[in-house]
């Protein structure tokens, strides 16, 4: 089948008219939808408008048997417009119109239909185009017209349609971006949560760092002031402790200082000192805890002190501060004054150890009589307490003539230290002395003393050596219970050592028997008797103390030797200078002339 083509002209606007109600019915034929058709019957509207406004045109409407409706119109605006009836299958010439409906406000389109010269001649109007242009009388004008009023409201339906969705998503949008809003709003608070998360973490470690370091500085301290029983010490260590970095400078009274009257003071130092709290002075309000706010000082107008008291069991005196900076800060203030609680108890412990130490010193000197001036017998005795402690002990040495005219010279250490040793030192040389008079020789002495300790102080023990020159006698009879053994120097420099076993110590809860010993010391002859603190040291045993002894004997010059007291310093000079000694020391020279 060939295409049918007919040609209408459109020179009024009644034509333009049936024109495009014939147009509507044969576009409904195609079965393009609603929207389409009323776009196409738009633009072919306005196009006939034109074309009637321009002195009218032919239009011109070829249908093929493929289902494709061309459209041509000429005039000064020439259009052209190709329509395909859905589902028919276009043949190669239609694959640039392929499309339902193209953009009617679209350029117009060229070469979309051939030029009607070129078709081959058809019938004059065969279906589909027959009677497609209704007659001005026709009553389907008006029903076309309103086809095309019920297609423009299936459009606008389409339109409200379209518009509603475009509302519901525009809402769903505008929900999204609150969303989207609230998320960001919750994101932003959380990131500020956990700034402040971290600023309260970072804080919390450097109040646990800044408590960490006080603690770390009141142990150390603590430390350093309990480990001296010199309070002298103790009073000098605090401002080297202290300065500069928790106080400009530092002053320590104690209450018992004649050498500083109180006036001298800060009045919130006196204050500190009478009513036992801690004062702070300054122009502003320290507002410290524990501590008292007092008016500026008159000495330091200008500069906050702190005065802690330093309160063991009794206040010992005041602890008086210079700010470092501007101000105390709360937990330093609260450190110094746990520290200046410590510092009060190491001040008192001190002075209770140097009041026990001088009394016991006391005593034990009181104990050492001084040497007797024996005709045919020189003699130079030592005494040094310990360098450390309160290591008063029971060492003591003595020299008496007995009935008979011989002397006798005794040294001697009781076990421990302090004041029970020294007492039971006393007792041991008044008995001693005792069962001397009764003319019993040296072992015998021991035997009895050793009798006497068992039973009046089980549980305290003792060594001694016991050594009797008889005038114009050459030889010297000895006895030792326990005892480090006696050097001996001849008058040309030999050195011995007096190792015969010695007896066991006083004391042990054994029955014994001493025994005496007999020594040759020529005229010249030097005897040294000494306590154990003079040879004994931790580092080494007491054997290599004793050689240094034999050595330093050995090496006494005769300008020393001349004058015995200066051999007892010069001995003790080798035996002492390379450390200090933990015990007592006692040392007894003793040398043989002719008389």
């Amino acid at each position: 089948m060939t295409a049918a083509r007919d040609t209408w002209t459109i020179a009024s606007a009644a034509d333009a008219a049936r024109a495009r109600a014939g147009l509507a019915r044969l576009v409904a034929d195609t079965g393009a939808p609603a929207l389409d058709r009323a776009r196409f019957l738009s633009a072919l509207g306005v196009r006939l408008r034109h074309a009637v406004d321009a002195g009218g045109a032919e239009l011109t409407v070829t249908a093929g048997p493929d289902g494709r409706l061309g459209i041509a119109l000429g005039g000064p605006e020439p259009w052209r417009h190709t329509l395909v009836r859905p589902g028919a299958l276009p043949g190669p010439q239609d694959e640039p119109h392929s499309e339902a409906m193209p953009d009617p406000q679209a350029a117009p389109l060229a070469d979309e239909l051939p030029d009607p010269q070129d078709e081959p001649h058809a019938e004059a109007l065969p279906d589909p185009l027959a009677e497609a242009l209704p007659a001005p009388q026709e009553a389907p004008l008006a029903e076309a017209l309103l086809s095309a009023d019920e297609d423009a409201a299936a459009v606008l339906t389409s339109l409200a349609e379209t518009e509603e969705l475009l509302r519901l998503h525009r809402e769903e949008l505008h929900q999204t971006n609150q969303g989207v809003l609230a998320l960001h709003a919750e994101l932003e608070a959380a990131a500020l949560a956990q700034r402040d998360l971290l600023d309260a973490e970072r804080a919390a470690r450097a109040e646990a760092e800044n408590a960490r370091r006080l603690l770390t500085f009141l142990a150390n301290a603590s430390a350093v002031l309990h480990a001296s029983l010199d309070h002298e010490d103790i009073l000098r260590r605090l401002p080297e402790l202290l300065v500069p970095e928790y106080a400009r400078h530092v002053d320590v009274w104690l209450v018992d200082d004649e050498r500083t009257p109180p006036g001298d003071r800060a009045a919130a130092t006196v204050t500190a000192a009478r009513t036992g709290r801690p004062q702070h002075a300054g122009p502003h309000p320290g507002q410290l805890p524990g501590v008292d706010d007092l008016p500026a000082s008159a000495l330091f107008p200008d500069r906050p002190l702190l005065c802690l008291p330093l309160g063991g069991r009794t206040v010992q005196g005041v602890l008086t501060l210079a700010a470092p900076g501007e101000r105390f800060d709360p937990d330093t203030t609260v450190m110094l004054l746990e520290l200046a609680r410590r510092a009060g108890i190491a001040l008192e412990n001190a002075r209770q150890y140097e009041q026990h130490r001088d009394v016991a010193e006391a005593l034990q000197r009181a104990q050492l009589t001084d040497l007797p001036a024996v005709p045919g017998l020189d003699l130079a005795a030592r005494y040094l307490p310990a360098t450390h402690g309160l290591n008063i002990g029971g060492d003591w040495y003595d020299a008496f003539s007995q009935p008979d005219g011989s002397v006798l010279t005794v040294i001697g250490d009781v076990t421990g230290h302090g004041l029970r040793a020294a007492v039971i030192m006393g007792q041991l040389r008044t008995a001693l002395r005792a069962y001397a008079v009764e003319g019993n020789g040296p072992a015998r002495i021991l035997t009895l003393l050793h009798r006497m300790l068992r039973h009046q102080q089980p549980e305290l023990y003792a060594t001694c050596a016991i050594a009797r020159f008889t005038p114009g006698e050459p030889e010297v009879v000895w006895a030792a219970a326990g005892h480090p053994p006696a050097v001996a120097r001849g008058p040309r420099g030999e050195v011995r050592v007096l190792d015969a076993k010695p007896g066991i110590m006083l004391g042990v809860p054994l029955p014994y028997e001493y025994e005496e010993h007999t020594v040759e010391l020529p005229a010249g002859s030097v005897l040294a008797l000494y306590t154990d603190g003079l040879v004994e040291r931790r580092a080494a045993g007491i054997d290599v103390g004793i050689d240094r002894l034999a050595r330093a004997m050995q090496v006494l010059g005769a300008a020393e030797l001349a004058k015995l007291d200066a051999a007892a310093d010069a001995l003790l000079r080798p035996m002492l200078h390379d450390s200090e000694h933990d015990d007592d020391i006692c040392l007894l020279l003793c040398r043989t002339t002719i008389g």
